[in-house]
């Protein structure tokens, strides 16, 4: 039996609670419909996320800009549709900037279910002008002081040819006519990038800003256990089982110092990258999150679970309650062991305490709940590397939650 000790009055360390920060969702057409919205808002009450973060918002069908007749036409009634909800439940959105409106693509290139196009611009004036109007348009309607609040990240996993050319020159002239083109309006404003996938390109980013006199005011990327582990086709298993203990905090460190100070925020992750993993809807997700979180919780500055919810049509939306998919709840809103680890850890407080112990397979956690939510008490945390986890949460006023498997 492992045994951990901790003492109460010893000096305590933040728990910054990163992973409450931003969530994920697919895209951003989704947000109009009404079990969405109801599920986002049952995230935000019970789970404390802040932001929401999809793609497509220059995309088909919320056709922000069109041409026809040969001449532009903008409409950004269904991104305001999208943003007044947000604002509505008291959240902000963490803004990507994509894909590539099919009326400035320079190619029939696309990607997922939905078909959105990832092609290069033809040109960037136009494309500019789309962003200027655009992030016009939401200051004129929310406020400079609300607008301020919101991240904008160029594009999304550019390092992949799946989204794009997957060269690195490509989106590095994307993000400096986008960044341009923000400053522009507002230089008050946060622009972030390069929003890649497996914490890639991140030194030259940084490089690449430096010697441009580029601003980022944050770097992105995104990070799955199982990204380069295993061989194509192996399943999850197999390929945890290839990984390495700790790899997500490892990447985060690596990350965090290639930043160069800069916060850091990632946009994308989960227990794996597979979009239809029968391991997302059971207990094991639940103990493996909860570990990862805490683990990187002082590393990074947001930790953006993919994604809140299986509505969520990337490649086709199945009908049946359970069906592996990303999502904290399945589509019919019932809520997965993870989202339930995710309930009970917005419920610890917001200062760690030192626990001495160490064991090969056993994790433990112990923090504070002065001055956070219900107050009072000590939160106590527990993990194992084999997918068995436990959380316990007890505050003053007696409440107490647990799961386990």
């Amino acid at each position: 039996m492992p045994k951990f000790t901790c003492k109460f009055t010893e000096e305590t360390t933040p728990l910054r609670h990163v992973w409450e920060h931003t969530v994920g969702s697919g895209h951003a057409a989704l947000a109009l419909r009404a079990d969405w919205q109801t599920q986002l808002t049952r995230a935000h009450r019970e789970l404390g996320f802040r932001y929401v973060r999809f793609h497509g918002l220059l995309s088909h069908p919320m056709d922000a800009l069109i041409c026809q007749n040969n001449k532009w036409l903008y409409s950004f009634f269904n991104c305001d549709q999208v943003f007044d909800f947000l604002l509505s439940i008291g959240m902000k959105p963490f803004v990507e900037l994509s894909f590539m409106p099919e009326a400035l693509a320079s190619g029939s290139q696309t990607v997922y279910h939905y078909r959105a196009n990832v092609d290069p611009p033809k040109g960037f004036n136009q494309r500019d002008t789309l962003i200027r109007k655009l992030v016009r348009h939401w200051i004129d309607r929310y406020g400079l002081a609300e607008v301020k609040e919101w991240f904008f990240e160029v594009w999304n996993e550019p390092n992949l040819d799946y989204f794009g050319t997957g060269q690195q020159k490509d989106y590095f002239k994307l993000y400096r006519a986008t960044v341009e083109a923000i400053k522009g309006v507002d230089s008050s404003l946060r622009v972030g990038g390069p929003a890649t996938a497996k914490s890639a390109w991140i030194a030259d980013f940084v490089e690449f800003i430096d010697k441009k006199k580029l601003p980022a005011d944050f770097i992105s990327t995104h990070q799955y256990p199982t990204d380069a582990f295993g061989k194509p086709g192996d399943d999850t298993v197999t390929q945890l089982a290839k990984g390495r203990r700790g790899v997500m905090k490892e990447s985060a460190q690596d990350a965090h110092r290639e930043a160069g100070g800069r916060p850091l925020y990632y946009t994308e992750w989960c227990t794996s990258s597979n979009p239809r993993d029968t391991l997302h809807d059971q207990p094991f997700a639940a103990a493996f999150a909860t570990n990862i979180v805490l683990s990187v919780d002082s590393v990074v500055d947001g930790y953006a679970w993919w994604t809140f919810s299986d509505i969520f049509n990337e490649n086709y939306m199945p009908s049946v309650p359970f069906q592996g998919g990303f999502g904290l709840l399945s589509i019919h809103n019932i809520a997965k062991p993870v989202y339930r680890a995710f309930e009970l850890l917005h419920r610890l407080g917001a200062k760690q305490l030192i626990v001495d112990g160490l064991h090969d397979t056993v994790r433990a956690w112990v923090v504070r709940s002065e001055g956070r939510g219900r107050g009072g008490g000590v939160g106590r945390v527990a993990w194992r590397c084999d997918g068995v986890g436990r959380v316990d949460v007890d505050d003053s006023h007696g409440q107490r939650g647990a799961f386990a498997s």
